[in-house]
């Protein structure tokens, strides 16, 4: 295993293709590549279905052609619009890893809002070296919490759903990783 060059929140990564110890990562990936059994209706409807698929689907086209960073920036506002609702009341279950279609259905908490951007981006072209959902600790509010960091140019920019723009990851000092993961 080799470390990262860049370090999160003071710390060093290793690298490992073994995801059999995160098996929420895994369900979430499996149900991502297998949602192309939804259902036809219109968007006026309250369940995720095609037509609320296309519209994700258009505006992910509409960044195309535009730099990386305004992608990302657009990505993180565009998701960050969802509300926020925990997990025991919206799958009445302690911890869920939603797919983006059940995101933009239903909306999520924080691993929610970093699996949604993850696959927005990858969607777009951003490689899966290039991105890591974080889970980590917050030492301010005492809770762990979830977010996407993306490497560009050097930079580890960190799309948390509790701040209102990316920031570099080095201007971030009350977050400790535990983990991060990728595909």
């Amino acid at each position: 295993a080799s470390a990262s060059k860049i370090g999160l929140f003071g710390s060093r990564e290793v690298r490992s293709s073994t995801l059999s110890l995160f098996p929420k990562w895994r369900g979430a990936l499996s149900r991502h590549f297998d949602d192309g059994r939804l259902a036809d209706a219109p968007c006026t409807a309250t369940t995720f279905n095609r037509c609320h698929l296309r519209e994700w689907k258009s505006f992910l086209a509409s960044l195309r052609g535009a730099s990386r960073l305004a992608q990302i920036e657009a990505v993180k506002r565009y998701l960050n619009q969802r509300r926020y609702i925990l997990d025991p009341r919206n799958y009445g279950v302690p911890d869920y890893w939603a797919t983006p279609n059940q995101f933009l259905a239903r909306n999520g908490d924080c691993e929610d809002y970093a699996i949604a951007k993850y696959f927005s981006l990858r969607a777009l072209g951003l490689g899966a070296d290039a991105m890591r959902i974080v889970v980590l600790q917050d030492l301010n509010l005492q809770t762990a919490h979830a977010i996407l960091v993306v490497y560009v140019d050097g930079k580890a920019l960190v799309l948390d759903n509790q701040a209102t723009t990316v920031v570099d990851s080095r201007t971030i000092h009350h977050y400790r990783a535990i983990y991060s993961i990728n595909e």
